[in-house]
């Protein structure tokens, strides 16, 4: 089995790739962290108040350095997503097993970023059929969850084409703060 933290996976298809993070992808990803339309979309949960609205390249930087750290302490993955035809980076893909005495224990917990012009099902279903099912093997989680608020329906579709269930359990932060709208995809 691979180690995600030691060796970190591409993934491809036809229209997208998803690789490590990296200090490159600045530009592009300002475009997704600043866009008024996305960033609401986006799961700060348990984030330490961190909305993930950039809108300089110097934020952008310092977010893309922090992910680099959190990899190198084993805290989590994080994808950039790569639109092929384009050759432009519109989105990240974050990934970590999650251990907690809460209902998602033993889960990989997955955060998706994407540019609004992107939050389409056809796009979110392309993107994330390239990861999912690696997820159980690499995170070595039995269920892998994503929030979706109801405001975006694109993703709640795609999530539900994809296996997805909507689940009322409540993800109970390190503060005790309880976070709703999870989807949850069983092994």
């Amino acid at each position: 089995m691979i180690d995600v933290y030691e060796k970190c996976p591409k993934f491809e298809n036809q229209k997208y790739q998803l690789k490590f993070v990296s200090n490159e992808d600045c530009l592009d990803l300002l475009k997704v962290y600043s866009d008024k339309k996305a960033v609401p979309i986006f799961n700060s949960d348990n984030c330490g108040g961190d909305d993930f609205y950039y809108f300089t390249k110097q934020r952008m930087r310092e977010a893309i350095d922090y992910w680099h750290c959190e990899y190198d302490r084993q805290g989590f993955v994080r994808w950039s997503i790569t639109d092929k035809s384009m050759n432009t980076v519109i989105g990240t893909i974050e990934l970590f097993h999650r251990k907690a005495k809460d209902y998602f224990t033993n889960c990989g917990l997955l955060r998706l970023d994407l540019r609004s012009d992107y939050e389409k099902v056809e796009e979110i279903e392309n993107i994330l059929s390239l990861i999912i099912i690696s997820t159980f093997d690499l995170f070595n989680c039995n269920k892998v969850a994503t929030k979706a608020i109801a405001e975006a329906a694109e993703r709640i579709i795609a999530l539900k084409k994809l296996g997805f269930q909507n689940t009322d359990e409540n993800l109970i932060g390190h503060d005790g703060t309880e976070y709703n709208s999870y989807f949850v995809l069983k092994n």
